[in-house]
């Protein structure tokens, strides 16, 4: 036979471990075993070792023997890197095996001599062959009478089962998951009906369950899970009165939940997660379950009052369905798990019930229509790791009670309508690693004990009305990775940050001064750094343009000033509305914007700027385009500090708010002229950001994108009303522009500082305003900032 020559330097190592300590006695074997042992030995290594190989070969590691050792009972050569099949049928030479564990190696094949002499062996109970590398269909298993465990999980078998595996009349535990198996679900397991346990998961599997695996009244496991299965789950399924899990997640199953599933009084788990189930969740469904887990289908209706009650229950999971009404109060004190987000729930957060639910790890109520307060009582929950009410109605303060929950790693409470100040007590969950209280009505300042927070990763307070200075201790956060303090109210200088960052630093929409400090340099690992609504002062660091990690840098709305550096290509650079600051790289700053230097507004502006010193009908001509394109709008839009806080269901949130990563592609409004009036171009950046947030969210969904454009159409018809009628807004054509005012008549008609002078020979004012396409684009863009201020 030939040798697997290309295992026996890993199998050399792996062996000398196994005979390292060999002892003196002599063994009792047959002749025949020892003589088998010590050929696979040589078959397997070539180089003699330091230990005597007829030393008694049940001292070998993975060698187990009977008592007195008088034969062999079980070889294990699980992990050991095998990739050769050849010595497989030198093991059924040892015909008083009774278990074969070559798992975890990287054999391709099961020799067909393997299947032939092992087959004989009729003590052989269990074979273990997972996890490798084995190909092709399944092999028949003929003989193997005394076999009962048979795993092949985890390799790359293929084809359709039919009745490869009808010999195995002995077969309870059939575990063939995470191959490549298609067809219909396999019904010929063993002739005598005697299968308990069946994992068919992580295949192909079509079709729906046959009603022949309700024959098999043995079976306590069935897991079908991650296959292509559909259709309803039978009734019969009752039928199978010892079964204890019955996983069905991740297939296409389809219609309800059948009730008799509550009817088998065995059953401790059942998943039937991501499918397509509808209808109501079955009254009783827990009354003997441990485990339930139907999240990601249709479910619809409310919760049953008696579904968390059950003393037995320790999980549920709900989540992502189309549930309604309330949570109910009557919850088992044994409940380790509760998922119920992302439904339509409503109503208060039981309050009485968390004082007793001291084994309750994770509750997660997100995304539903929750309101009222968060219950005190939750502080009582001594084993919570994980809390999530993010994206309700809650109202109130936080509780400073929830400073109690010594285990608690992941608090997520954004997009709620909490109020007050943050309490000092949540600077003692020592553990917390996730902070996100995003998008509420917080005020005050952040407690400067924050920075008792080692172990603190992600930290998300934007979006409210905190106030103060930044605490000097949040460098010593030496765990954080982001952190994001945009749309609040924080004042003075920007303190030094931890050196751990890397996902992203937004300080954005606040009231900071100062320059940009050089400890940001120290944060070589960001990749996105938000800097932009703030009263920033100073040149842009050289260090920025050094930081090869960053890949977005945001600085408009500022007062910077001095030459923007030169940034690499891979960085998106936005500096709008820092009019000192100078241009000497078009290419790499503001992105793209620069490019758009030979818009027609901008040819506009330039030939309305020469007609002003033209004569006869270059002037007149002038006049009448002033008096029907210089628009100013005096009724501005709110700012960013007094828009009103985002509400529960609003999803339009300000782009300054975002650190959007991937999308490079995005044009906004880079081909809009700045007002060169600093308070207008704030505002106006700030709406137009609005704007297209909006687009790229509507754009996402073709329904949102219909949505939206109907809606547009319908603002258009009251916006081209208003620039009929509304003469609020019209410019008095006699108005000198001679001399210095802070009034800028349109954003349309100012060149922005530091874009390129045009390089035409002479101006195309009259040759612009004659062309069709030029007059409708003008329109246009009337209307689209009459749109901004009529939506916000």
């Amino acid at each position: 036979m030939k040798k697997c020559e290309e295992s026996i330097p890993l199998l050399h190592f792996s062996f000398f471990f196994m005979f390292l300590f060999c002892p003196s006695v002599f063994s009792e074997l047959p002749s025949n075993q020892k003589t088998t042992m010590i050929d696979l030995f040589n078959l397997l290594n070539k180089t003699d070792l330091s230990c005597n190989i007829s030393k008694d070969p049940c001292s070998w590691k993975g060698v187990t023997c009977s008592s007195g050792n008088s034969f062999i009972t079980e070889i294990s050569l699980s992990g050991f890197s095998l990739s050769c099949s050849d010595f497989l049928p030198r093991l059924c030479q040892i015909d008083s095996l009774m278990s074969i564990d070559v798992s975890n190696n990287a054999l391709t094949l099961i020799p067909e001599e393997f299947i032939k002499g092992c087959g004989e062996i009729g003590g052989l109970e269990r074979l273990n062959i997972s996890r490798n590398r084995l190909v092709g269909p399944l092999p028949t298993f003929q003989g193997f009478v005394g076999l009962k465990f048979l795993d092949l999980s985890f390799n790359s078998l293929n084809g359709n089962i039919g009745l490869q595996l009808d010999g195995l009349i002995a077969l309870k535990s059939l575990n063939i998951s995470g191959n490549k198996f298609n067809g219909l679900i396999p019904t010929n397991l063993g002739k005598a009906m005697v299968l308990e346990q069946l994992e068919l998961s992580v295949n192909g599997f079509e079709g729906g369950i046959p009603d022949q695996i309700m024959g098999y009244q043995n079976l306590t496991l069935i897991d079908l899970g991650e296959n292509k299965l559909s259709g309803p789950v039978p009734d019969r399924i009752k039928d199978l009165s010892k079964l204890e899990v019955l996983i069905l997640s991740s297939n296409k199953f389809s219609g309800q939940i059948p009730g008799a599933i509550s009817n088998i009084r065995t059953l401790s788990r059942f998943a039937a997660n991501q499918n397509n189930f509808k209808g109501t969740v079955p009254s009783g469904i827990t009354r003997f379950l441990k485990k339930l887990d139907l999240s990601y289908n249709k479910l619809s209706g409310s919760i049953p009052s008696d579904m968390l009650s059950p003393s037995n229950l320790q999980s549920v999971d709900l989540s992502y369905n189309l549930l309604k009404g309330s949570i109910p109060s009557n919850i088992s004190s044994s409940l380790v798990r509760l998922r119920l987000g992302s439904n339509s729930l409503d109503g208060p957060i039981p309050s009485s019930v968390f004082g007793k639910l001291e084994k309750l790890m994770y509750l997660e109520l997100d995304n539903n229509s929750l309101t009222g307060l968060i219950p005190p009582d939750l502080g009582s929950c001594l084993s919570l790791a994980l809390l999530n009410l993010a994206g309700n109605n809650l109202t109130g303060t936080l509780p400073g009670q929830l400073g109690n929950l010594s285990r608690l790693q992941v608090m997520k409470l954004q997009s709620n309508r909490l109020v007050g100040e943050i309490p000092v007590e949540i600077t003692l969950l020592q553990i917390l690693s996730t902070l996100n209280i995003s998008w509420n009505l917080l005020n005050g300042s952040i407690p400067s004990s924050i920075s008792s927070l080692r172990y603190l990763t992600n930290m998300n307070l934007q979006g409210n009305h905190l106030n103060g200075l930044i605490p000097e201790g949040i460098s010593g956060l030496d765990s954080l990775l982001e952190l994001q303090l945009g749309g609040n109210q924080f004042t003075g200088n920007i303190p030094m940050m931890p050196a751990s960052l890397q996902i992203a630093l937004n300080l954005s929409s606040n009231l900071l001064v100062g320059p940009i400090p050089f400890t940001f340099s120290l944060l070589t690992g960001l990749e996105v750094l938000d800097l932009s609504n703030n009263q920033l002062t100073g040149e842009i660091p050289t260090f920025l343009s050094e930081m090869r990690s960053l890949t977005r840098l945001l600085l408009s709305n500022n007062q910077l000033s001095g030459i923007i550096p030169e940034f690499g290509s891979w960085l998106t650079l936005e500096a709008r509305g820092n009019v000192h600051l100078i241009n000497t790289a078009t290419s790499n700053t503001s992105p793209k914007s620069a490019k758009k230097g030979k818009s027609v507004a901008a040819s506009i502006l330039i030939g309305f700027a020469a007609a002003l010193f033209t004569v006869g009908v270059v002037t007149g001509l002038a006049l009448s385009i002033s008096r029907r394109y210089h628009r100013v709008n005096d009724e501005q839009p709110q700012s960013a500090e007094d828009l009103p806080p985002p509400q529960m269901g609003q999803h339009i949130i300000p782009s300054k708010y975002i650190m959007d990563r991937k999308r490079k592609d995005v044009k906004r409004k880079y081909t809009f002229v700045q007002s060169s009036s600093i308070d207008d171009a704030r505002r106006y950046d700030r709406i137009q950001n609005c704007f297209y947030e909006l687009c790229s969210n509507a754009s996402k969904a073709e329904s949102s994108c219909v949505k939206l454009i109907s809606q547009i159409e319908q603002l258009k018809t009251q916006c081209l009303g208003i620039a009929d009628h509304d003469t609020s807004n019209t410019v008095d054509t006699t108005t000198s522009m001679e001399g210095t005012t802070p009034r800028v008549f349109s954003p349309l008609v100012v060149r922005s500082k530091g874009r390129p002078q045009s390089k035409r020979k002479v101006h195309s004012a009259e040759k612009s305003i004659k062309k069709s396409s030029t007059k409708r684009r003008l329109h246009h863009n009337e209307v689209e900032v009459l749109f901004i201020n009529v939506v916000y």
